[in-house]
């Protein structure tokens, strides 16, 4: 449906001082904390966790040296999604001038709702993929924060065994569960925190943990342990759309992890319409977010 001159009627009236409830403020590009980007020419893309091997066996003297053999163990299937939205003027909108007058305002919403959709989905795999929730699988095919990733010698974590709010003890847990990450051959992968994201309500926990000189909430004189370590060296960043309030994440400096594909940047388009007269105005993106490797990322719904 077209916005209309009855839509606009307070922009005839003489005397109007201001327009608002298009300008608001936005957040900048949260998703790209979480994420690596990279382009896609088709309509999906697919990325293969292969094996590698075993450790090397000892060869006894005069024996054949043993063999192994390096598999594919699943596939992460990343499909594009097409994201557009538009709005249209009437005509006789436009012989009145009202067209000049707020096409600028009606642009930047449009842009802003584009912009919102864009971290809305960002976050989707973090919120769904919570132990509890248990509706967005990696490419292994169980939960993307899992205490039991299946792998050909057995099963990593990325989870806490037991979940639990943010706090001094629960962090120090995970990153020695990190630490304990393994790959498809059950080989230590050395896999470190780098960076924690947090939602709103973890921004003021998170500060204390990560720059506090002393141990949080005691009256001894123990040093914060993951700050005199730099046990995660780039800090944290709060993604104020994620909606479980008390999860945290950890990023890893494991390759592969979280991935968003660029299949069709933003762009817009503006056409008139032969039998109205409306002018259209379009925006359209075409782009997915997913995971690859599930020992990129490290996440805990809190209790």
């Amino acid at each position: 449906m077209a916005i209309s001159r009855n839509q606009l009627v307070k922009e005839l009236e003489p005397g109007l001082n201001a327009l608002f409830g298009l300008e608001y403020k936005q957040y900048e590009n949260q998703s790209a904390e979480i994420y690596t980007t990279e382009s896609s020419d088709r309509a999906f893309e697919e990325e293969v966790m292969l094996s590698g091997f075993a450790n090397a066996l000892v060869k006894p003297e005069g024996s054949g040296v043993a063999f192994d053999q390096a598999q594919e163990t699943f596939t992460a299937r990343y499909t594009n999604e097409t994201i557009a939205l538009a709005f249209a003027i009437t005509e006789e909108a436009i012989e009145d001038n009202l067209y000049d007058k707020l096409s600028s305002r009606y642009t930047k919403a449009l842009a802003r709702s584009m912009a919102n959709t864009k971290q809305v989905k960002a976050v989707f795999p973090l919120i769904q993929g919570l132990p509890t929730t248990d509706n967005y699988d990696s490419g292994d095919a169980v939960s993307l924060f899992s205490t039991a990733h299946p792998t050909l010698a057995g099963v990593f974590s990325n989870t806490l065994a037991t979940q639990a709010d943010l706090n001094e003890t629960s962090l120090e847990q995970a990153l020695i569960d990190i630490a304990a990450m393994t790959d498809e051959r059950g080989l230590k992968i050395a896999a470190k925190g780098v960076k924690m994201i947090v939602p709103p309500a973890n921004q003021f926990t998170a500060e204390r943990l990560m720059k506090s000189q002393g141990r949080v909430g005691t009256a001894d004189n123990d040093i914060n342990a993951v700050k005199s370590m730099g046990m995660i060296p780039q800090g944290y960043r709060v993604n104020n759309y994620l909606t479980d309030t008390d999860s945290w994440y950890i990023i890893t400096d494991v390759p592969n992890g979280m991935k968003h594909f660029d299949r069709a940047p933003l762009t817009t388009k503006m056409e008139g319409d032969f039998d109205t007269g409306n002018v259209r105005y379009k925006a359209r993106a075409r782009y997915v977010f997913g995971v690859s490797d599930p020992r990129g990322i490290f996440g805990v719904e809190g209790t």
